[in-house]
């Protein structure tokens, strides 16, 4: 077992008790222990430190990292029998991992995420690749104190060119104090711009340093695949369209045009920048790329002169928190309705939700409604969720979903 922090070494290990129902989702392989779970624990923690708990007879049940300033109080690293949590531990953890990727990276597909948080027993910590850089994204203080060990960690094992820190907002002011900034290049020369990486043999970038997320949204890498299978001859519009990776799937794979539609100016160049990365591409070259910055729910809403033989609409979250959710569920509802009411005959729907608060079952039972109300004849192609290298291991991390639908 690690040792406590520096500032609690004279302290006994921190231990906790939980309710008779959280003992049981923790054992049920639940990586998450919330404040009011906690019945008993024989001091005060600091952020950071591992909390061992015990179950009602006194037994190990868990450990994890503890956080007194979260109501998510616990993440847990390991359940069942009693472990080393050391360096060992981590690198044995990681390659784990790694192991749970084999064959998703070749040489046409160079982005890809490598530690996907708690499903892959690294709670708070996504690790991304962009061909040689590494982007490492912290949500959970616990990390911060690590910080030099799990940067050797991936250097020795991964060896990248470059390696990057990433910070979640409600991390930034305590990695100050430590002298980290979002942004820091921790190993490797300095960035003037982008990384270009590969995904499927097409070239994007990826602003690694202040982009969203680590750069670029990897997990819809196996939704925008199945655009380009179904794009050919067709004209697409691609709403929230970030910087433009389903665009460019659906140009490679014949589309007629396409046509980016994202408030972001900046996301916007950044779209027309990727379709220059990849000219040379003859299906690429000879597809019409448009872009209209604007809202996309306001403009779906109120456009009436054009239409399109593929759309797709994916959003920002839209549910960031539970009490959100119904909310979440009518305006998916509303903005798949008038992207139904674009489409041409024999047109195909892609919808796509990112929102944790709203299930699959919800997201797809919105959608099909709008497709019902529209009075059209439709049939569902098929539904997807999280791609291999974003697998979720618990309910809360089961945020992304898609549904296809082709109307007559």
């Amino acid at each position: 077992m690690e040792a406590p922090p520096d500032n609690s070494r004279t302290l006994p290990r921190l231990k906790l008790t939980l309710r008779p129902t959280a003992e049981s989702v923790v054992r049920s392989g639940h990586p998450w222990v919330y404040s009011e779970s906690i019945r008993e624990q024989n001091r005060e923690g600091a952020a950071g430190e591992l909390a061992v708990i015990y179950d009602r007879r006194d037994k190990f049940l868990a450990v994890g990292f503890y956080d007194p300033d979260s109501p998510l109080r616990v993440r847990i690293l390991h359940a069942g029998k009693p472990a080393t949590i050391d360096e060992a531990w981590w690198r044995t953890s990681l390659e784990a991992a790694l192991a749970r990727r084999e064959g998703i990276a070749d040489a046409r597909t160079n982005g890809i995420r490598l530690l996907n948080g708690e499903s892959d027993g690294w709670p708070g910590l996504v690790l991304d690749r962009y061909d040689t850089t590494l982007v490492v994204k912290l949500y959970s203080p616990a990390w911060l104190e690590r910080l030099e060990m799990v940067k050797e960690i991936f250097l020795d094992r991964l060896g990248p060119e470059r390696l990057v820190l990433r910070l979640s907002r409600n991390l930034e002011e305590k990695a100050g104090e430590s002298g980290h900034a979002d942004g820091t290049i921790l190993h490797g020369p300095p960035l003037e711009g982008p990384v270009v990486f590969l995904e499927g043999g097409l070239r994007f970038e990826a602003d690694v340093l202040k982009g969203q997320k680590t750069g670029f949204f990897l997990d819809q890498r196996e939704n925008r695949r199945r655009i380009g299978q179904l794009a050919k001859g067709r004209d697409v519009l691609n709403a929230f369209s970030f910087t433009g990776g389903f665009s460019l799937h659906a140009a490679r794979g014949g589309s007629n045009s396409v046509t980016d539609l994202d408030l972001s100016a900046h996301a916007l160049e950044a779209a027309v920048r990727n379709f220059s990365l990849n000219r040379e591409d003859p299906q690429v070259a000879a597809c019409r790329h448009l872009t209209v910055q604007d809202d996309a729910f306001a403009w779906i809403d109120h456009i009436r002169d054009v239409s399109y033989d593929l759309v797709i609409t994916d959003p920002p979250s839209l549910a960031k928190r539970e009490v959100e959710r119904n909310r979440a569920i009518q305006a998916y509802g509303r903005l798949n309705a008038n992207a139904i009411r674009l489409l041409r005959g024999g047109g195909i729907l892609l919808a796509a939700s990112c929102s944790a608060h709203v299930s699959a079952d919800e997201f797809f039972g919105a959608v099909r409604q709008a497709a019902r109300q529209s009075g059209r004849r439709f049939e569902e192609i098929e539904t997807t969720q999280h791609a291999p290298d974003h697998h979720a291991t618990f309910p809360e991390g089961e945020y992304l979903k898609g549904i296809y639908l082709r109307f007559d």
